[in-house]
């Protein structure tokens, strides 16, 4: 499994962008990542100024942008294998109740965050029933 360090994830965010911006060819998991980066243009500022944010810490009093996208990263990976099982019919209905992808996507962070806090605070393993119940919750509000 790749567990990549803070300053690891982050130079992939930085690095992409930079490529992208400057018109150079973007390789495996950076095409993935340009597609996320261009959906949030609240982030583009931050992107061009790695020297300055690099190594930013994010107290919970604004939104950490790297946690952010990279839970957007975690979500297109569960996607694209069907993996809790399920996961992808629940997005799908989850698109089809709010007519966007991006704000299918942000439903499954929420509910993807809200499980790893419980797991985490239950010092027990993920709960997938208790992720896919929030999802289908998620798509009936």
């Amino acid at each position: 499994m790749f567990t990549p360090t803070r300053d690891q994830a982050r130079d992939l965010f930085f690095e992409t962008w930079r490529k992208y911006r400057a018109g150079q060819p973007l390789e495996g998991l950076e095409k993935l990542v340009v597609g996320l980066l261009t959906d949030h243009p609240e982030f583009h500022e931050l992107l061009d100024a790695p020297e300055r944010h690099k190594r930013a810490d994010y107290d919970g009093a604004r939104t950490n942008p790297f946690l952010h996208l990279s839970l957007h990263l975690a979500v297109e990976e569960q996607l694209s294998i069907d993996q809790p099982p399920g996961v992808r019919t629940a997005y799908q209905q989850l698109v089809a109740r709010h007519g966007s992808e991006h704000e299918a996507r942000h439903h499954v962070m929420a509910c993807l965050v809200e499980t790893l806090r419980d797991a985490q605070a239950r010092g027990g393993a993920f709960d997938t029933p208790r992720y896919l119940a929030c999802l289908e919750e998620r798509s009936k509000r």
